[in-house]
């Protein structure tokens, strides 16, 4: 059958892209297993390739290595998740399953034993290990006062941080002084949809009904299903369906796993999946349990991984440790390791995930609690940048709206690091208060002139 040239092209893009994974070259059977394309044609379109001058090719027969050809243009050369979240061999190998075309990826339905197989405090996804680094990473002056103290201390950071990295991993573009201004001041941004702003909303009322609530919150149906409500109000066709368990099935958009769709088995699962997790002793092991098995249930008509990002943190709000807010996660991969226990039931993926976006958040909130550590060597890096934005934007009390704009028209400099630029610059400026204003050689006058167009604007 013939292809069009944009099919061709397609598929030449798909094999060249795969290769640049690896910098020292790979074999014909690396590739297939990434870019899912029948052996004949990949074979030919290595060829393709090759006589393009866009990779190489060493060796002979089985030996042979097809090697990406480095450019030196900035612009091709982009840091990859991969090296942002650093994985494990079996989190590759999950990635590279999932990251297959969904018409090679065999398609799968809920499987009971996922659930019913697992022992509390017997099995656990995490080893000994992991929970004694995460302890370490999340430990706080408050371990030994009354439940939920530490996060009440930084609620008003929280409210921002976690509202806006678990709207973000939706896909929502508001960005972070957009939320902290429409958190604070209750204003939309500009050419954001009503949508957007309401997810926003809904999470702070989610995360300050977790963190302020009586002692019924918890692990319980109580907790979950209000938690839904309040994450989902006003963004379901039925309002109804709100902080109630779904009773017809539903699709997973670019997924070949179908959940339950019958009411009666989302019901039995659904409190079993909640009986395991109150049996779990650890706190992390608990956190991540849920974040695991809720989406995979699928118990909501939607909405369901928000409700399992917050519900992570009950267990460790009850043992003030520090919160996870997701600071830093990239979409992408987090979503991968979703796919990876939708479709596989395989948890390593997106537990290197869950590692690594739990030490960052760690860092955050020590950095709040001001403990010693090593300082962030992005920040270090673009130190002079940072400040000197910061001080541009008080010195001519920009307001949010034009400090935004001044940001980003900033950060197109930096290429590959823009976004990451921009978080690191909006949230340093979150941080200016009358006792640390004259680091950026600000004068009392400008500040306060700053403070007050700030506030009404």
């Amino acid at each position: 059958m013939r292809i069009t040239k944009q099919q061709l092209e397609q598929e030449l893009n798909l094999v060249e892209q795969s290769l640049k994974k690896f910098k020292d070259g790979t074999s014909i059977e690396d590739i297939r297993q990434i870019t899912g394309l029948e052996l004949r044609t990949l074979q030919r379109r290595l060829k393709e390739l090759a006589d393009q001058g866009r990779i190489s090719i060493s060796g002979q027969r089985k030996s042979t290595l097809y090697h990406p050809i480095h450019i030196s243009y900035p612009e091709v050369i982009k840091d990859t998740e991969d090296e942002i979240v650093p994985l494990s061999t079996m989190g590759k190998e999950i990635k590279a399953i999932i990251s297959k075309p969904s018409a090679k990826r065999h398609p799968v339905g809920y499987d009971l034993k996922f659930l019913t197989s697992y022992r509390p405090n017997i099995d656990s996804y995490l080893t000994p290990e992991d929970k004694n680094k995460l302890a370490s990473l999340g430990k706080t002056a408050r371990l030994n006062q009354p439940a939920g103290t530490y996060a009440k201390e930084v609620l008003q950071r929280l409210l921002i941080d976690l509202s806006w990295n678990s709207s973000r991993l939706e896909g929502n573009t508001y960005s972070l002084l957009d939320t902290q201004r429409l958190i604070s001041q209750g204003e939309e941004a500009d050419n954001k949809t009503a949508a957007e702003a309401q997810m926003i909303l809904n999470h702070k009322d989610a995360i300050e009904f977790i963190v302020q609530g009586s002692e019924e919150i918890g692990l319980n149906r109580y907790t979950l299903t209000n938690l839904h409500a309040m994450l989902s109000s006003n963004l379901l066709p039925d309002p109804a369906a709100s902080g109630r368990l779904r009773s017809m099935g539903v699709g997973i958009s670019n997924s070949v796993f179908t959940p339950l769709s019958i009411p009666q088995q989302i019901e039995e699962m659904f409190e079993l999946l909640l009986d395991k997790a109150n049996q779990i002793e650890n706190p992390f092991e608990q956190a991540f349990f849920i974040m695991v098995q809720l989406p995979y249930l699928q118990p909501f008509d939607d909405v369901n991984k928000r409700v399992s990002r917050l519900a992570a943190n009950i267990p460790l709000n009850k043992h003030n440790f520090s919160p996870l807010a997701f600071v830093d996660v990239p979409g992408e991969i987090y979503v991968q390791g979703i796919m990876g226990i939708y479709e596989l039931n395989r948890i390593e993926l997106f537990k290197d995930v869950f590692m690594w976006a739990y030490e960052r958040s760690a860092q955050r909130y020590a950095a709040l609690r001001q403990s010693l550590g090593e300082p962030d060597p992005f920040r270090l890096e673009y130190r002079e940048p940072i400040k000197s934005l910061i001080t541009e934007i008080i010195s001519q009390a920009l307001t949010p709206k034009q400090a935004t704009d001044l940001i980003h028209g900033e950060a197109e400099l930096f290429d590959k690091d823009q976004t990451k630029f921009i978080e690191a610059v909006e949230t340093e400026l979150l941080a200016v208060h009358e006792g640390n204003f004259a680091r950026y050689h600000i004068r009392p006058s400008e500040f306060k002139r700053w403070q007050e167009v700030w506030k009404n604007n």
